[in-house]
Formats: structure tokens, sequence, C-alpha cells
């Protein structure tokens, strides 16, 4: 079965392909993460993400049309 699917649309509420499913293997590195990493260590991770986006510089789009 090679069926197209939008995980972040379709899959809201589990993944509806079950073993089929591309993504998989990225579901079992996430349930490693989560059991290996504690909440303080994720809460510093999302911190320093958070502190580098607030750092960079802005980013501008300019339309083709203006």
């Amino acid at each position: 079965m090679n069926r197209e699917v939008n995980c972040k649309v379709e899959c809201i509420n589990g993944c509806i392909l079950g073993e089929e499913c591309p993504n998989k293997k990225y579901a079992q590195e996430t349930k490693i993460f989560l059991e290996n990493t504690s909440l303080d260590k994720m809460l510093e991770m999302a911190e320093a993400a958070r502190m580098k986006k607030l750092s960079e510089p802005p980013k501008w789009i300019i339309p083709d049309e203006i």
C-alpha cells in the first residue's frame, strides 16, 4: 500500500498507517529520547533553541511584486 498521507493532518489522533508508516523509525527514536532524557534537560534544550532564535537577525521576505 503506497498511500501518501499528510501526517500533520491525518494522524493527529495517532498513525493511520500502522506498521506501514514510513516514519516509524522516527517514532522509535522519539520513544528512546523521551525515556532517556529528563524533563529538566528537555526544558534546557528548548530554552537554548528559543534563545538562539531570538538572537538571530530578522529574516525579511520581499515579495516578487511590489
